[in-house]
């Protein structure tokens, strides 16, 4: 993917939407197809669960899924992303502020009983909070890949957010699941809990499986790429063969992610679909006023999508982990935290149409791209 600034750009790289490969073009349909066999096998064949657990097949598809885009980076633009502290500033509030704040109002709202017809659901509350406070550091990479968007500015975010995350997603926690709802008169919500033992290594153990594997495969393919067979091969030759494993990678862990819930998906519809619609709205709200953010400050369109993409999407790994860890993997929390990747699948892949729509429909020619080095070379000279 190029840092396109826009359909009328006049950058070598800049394609139009609609020229896409097979696999590309009919993506959605696969990603549907890939839920549906994942719930059908899970479903049908629920003794699938505990190979897929014991061979930690989610998390290698989530390693491989997100090594094509880290390995594309130009990590010598990675100066560029962090001396941009508009960006950088803009994605603190985004990710720190506005998201954890935003979920705990969803997770309020929808199971603190608060509400009349929606009674109170504490497990689905403290689920919701799980997920709110974890920021995203795997499949937004391939959401931003989709759209599009800047490949050095997501990857920048989203180790500045890792980094971040190591210290602040247990005090995060413990705010928001436990202060917090007391202090509102929502006692009820955290009865009987007292703590939650979640502890800096936790979540320096997960950013290192899930981010730490895949950047330094993708750093150490560059650097033995670039320095025995040169950027322009490594660029034109070596990058499109790595990238379809991308797509592939991403429906091989759809279908392996779904196949571990088919059975509590056909159990319990109701409770997922409720489970799904503060998910999704917190989803689209998040990525449209993330988005404007970055417009705002008069980003170009890749910066824009990175931006918009990194503060919409969570870390499920993470959450998943902890509440499993705390709760038992048979809890409601693990449970709220479990629906939550089912959700933002297709959640995430509506959005990225939705951005390349932005990115036909608005004019970009007067956007800043960030301080990335944005030229390239035209293939036509191969």
């Amino acid at each position: 993917m190029s840092n396109a600034h826009g359909p009328n750009c006049d950058c070598a790289s800049c394609g139009d939407p609609r020229s896409m490969d097979f696999l590309d073009k009919y993506l959605t349909v696969w990603i549907f197809a890939a839920m549906a066999v994942g719930v059908g096998l899970g479903y049908v064949a629920p003794s699938v669960t505990a190979p897929i657990r014991n061979l930690h097949l989610v998390e290698i598809g989530l390693v491989v899924m997100m090594y094509p885009p880290l390995a594309k980076a130009d990590y010598s633009q990675l100066r560029a992303v962090f001396s941009n502290w508009r960006v950088l500033g803009l994605s603190l509030v985004q990710n720190w502020l506005i998201g954890p704040t935003l979920m705990f109002g969803l997770a309020v709202v929808f199971f603190s009983g608060l509400v009349p017809g929606l009674p109170a659901r504490p497990e689905y509350f403290l689920g919701l909070v799980f997920i709110g406070m974890a920021r995203c550091i795997a499949m937004v990479l391939v959401w931003n890949e989709l759209a599009d968007g800047s490949t050095e500015y997501v990857t920048g975010l989203v180790a500045f957010n890792s980094l971040f995350q190591i210290v602040t997603y247990g005090v995060y926690v413990w705010f928001f699941g436990l202060v917090l709802p007391p202090l509102l008169g929502m006692e009820t919500l955290v009865a009987g809990i007292t703590a939650f033992d979640v502890t800096p290594m936790q979540v320096f153990e997960a950013i290192v499986v899930f981010l730490g594997i895949p950047f330094a495969g993708g750093i150490l393919t560059r650097y033995v790429g670039t320095h025995t067979k040169g950027e322009a091969w490594y660029d034109e030759a070596f990058v499109p063969r790595i990238d379809p494993l991308t797509l592939v990678a991403l429906l091989f862990t759809v279908i392996v992610m779904f196949a571990t819930q088919g059975g509590n998906i056909v159990a319990a519809p109701g409770d997922v679909f409720l489970i799904a619609v503060p998910l999704t709205i917190y989803f689209v709200v998040m990525f449209l006023v993330s988005f404007g953010m970055g417009r705002g400050i008069g980003a170009d369109y890749s910066t824009t999508t990175a931006i918009g993409f990194t503060a919409a999407s969570n870390n499920f790994e993470l959450a998943i982990a902890v509440a499993v860890a705390v709760f038992g993997v048979g809890s409601g929390v693990a449970f709220a935290t479990v629906v939550g990747p089912l959700i933002e699948v297709p959640v995430l892949l509506a959005l990225v149409n939705v951005a390349l729509y932005f990115q036909r429909r608005f004019d970009w020619s007067d956007a800043s791209p960030g301080g990335i080095d944005t030229t390239t070379t035209d293939p036509t000279d191969d």
